[in-house]
């Protein structure tokens, strides 16, 4: 059964395993001189990476993110469907294997391979950018890299992405046990995925380790940014490498409040457009009001836990969908 699984399965796995071996060995021939120039640059780094070395950082995250995409839809989805489209799955119980001997080798195999696939890619993207990413988590100013708890660059280290192509793949197969057809179990499973992975990091991830928060004071040479017609401001926080989840204005009394009026109308000018000087002046005046702002963030050193609670989150996922897979192989497949 175990060789049965793997010569219908060895064709998608050289794909993905072949994808992620070229980016390994890619990594490996560019990651000595970029960690060598951060032992020599420091923060500094950021400013000096090659346009070759950033496209690889870009690359890197781009496989991560995919290959749990890619095991859903390629793997997942067809594993079962397909033998149960085409009725193959009749003449392998008449074999001697039950069903859920059937179901369980199949996704067993898959789980193992779809998680050795993303954990060697997530463990080579991971140690490759180690240098940036110390770099941004040490202060370096940047618009072109994300921190490692940014929601982009989160999903593609450490060892969430292992979890990731696990739950990834037993939804595809999920999926293709309800629906029984090969296309569009795979459709439905790139979007639910997708779905899954825009409402955790909105929703789920900032909940997994309590926050810290922080009143910001609002005054003279506070890094803000206004938003809309003055309508809400937004402050930069200096925490280095932090994921700042929400902010919001408080009164002088510290209850939350919108911007007052007297702020808009303070940076109204006849030419459009203030001067930094009104806008300072402006700033000045609202914090002489007695308004600050809050700021709920995650720090950088939660890292590890975010990961590990995240991990565990979607391992526990994966479990359900798997105890589905045997309910409904056996009560509701014929």
């Amino acid at each position: 059964m175990i060789w049965l699984t793997w010569r219908q399965f060895r064709t998608q796995a050289a794909v993905v395993f072949g994808v992620v071996a070229a980016l390994a060995a890619t990594l490996a021939v560019t990651g000595p001189q970029l960690a060598d120039l951060y032992r020599t640059a420091g923060s500094d780094l950021v400013d000096q990476v090659s346009s070759s070395d950033q496209t690889l950082y870009y690359a890197g995250l781009a496989v991560v993110l995919a290959v749990p995409v890619v095991i859903g839809m390629f793997w997942g989805a067809p594993l079962i469907s397909r033998e149960l489209e085409t009725g193959t799955h009749c003449l392998a119980w008449n074999q001697g294997v039950t069903r859920t001997r059937w179901l369980a080798t199949k996704m067993g195999f898959g789980v193992a391979a779809s998680m050795t696939a993303a954990g060697l890619a997530a463990l080579a993207v991971s140690w490759w950018s180690s240098p940036i990413d110390r770099a941004v988590n040490g202060g370096a100013e940047t618009d072109t890299y994300f921190s490692r708890l940014d929601p982009v660059a989160f999903a593609a280290r450490g060892v969430v992405p292992m979890a990731h192509a696990a739950f990834a793949f037993v939804l595809g197969v999920a999926l293709g046990l309800v629906i029984r057809r090969t296309l569009p179990a795979m459709a439905t499973a790139f979007t639910l995925y997708a779905a899954v992975q825009i409402v955790v990091p909105l929703w789920i991830r900032p909940l997994l380790a309590a926050p810290d928060r922080t009143n910001v004071p609002i005054e003279t040479g506070t890094p803000i940014s206004i938003q809309g017609d003055a309508e809400q401001i937004a402050v930069h926080l200096e925490a280095p490498g932090a994921w700042l989840t929400s902010q919001q204005t408080l009164n002088a009394a510290g209850q939350p409040a919108p911007v007052p009026s007297s702020f808009a109308d303070c940076l109204h000018t006849e030419s459009g457009l203030p001067t930094m000087q009104q806008i300072d002046g402006c700033v000045t005046d609202l914090g002489a009001l007695g308004y600050k702002q809050q700021v709920t963030y995650q720090p950088a050193e939660h890292f590890w836990a975010l990961q590990w609670a995240e991990t565990g989150l979607y391992i526990a996922l994966a479990l359900a969908l798997t105890g589905f897979c045997a309910w409904w192989i056996r009560r509701r497949v014929t």
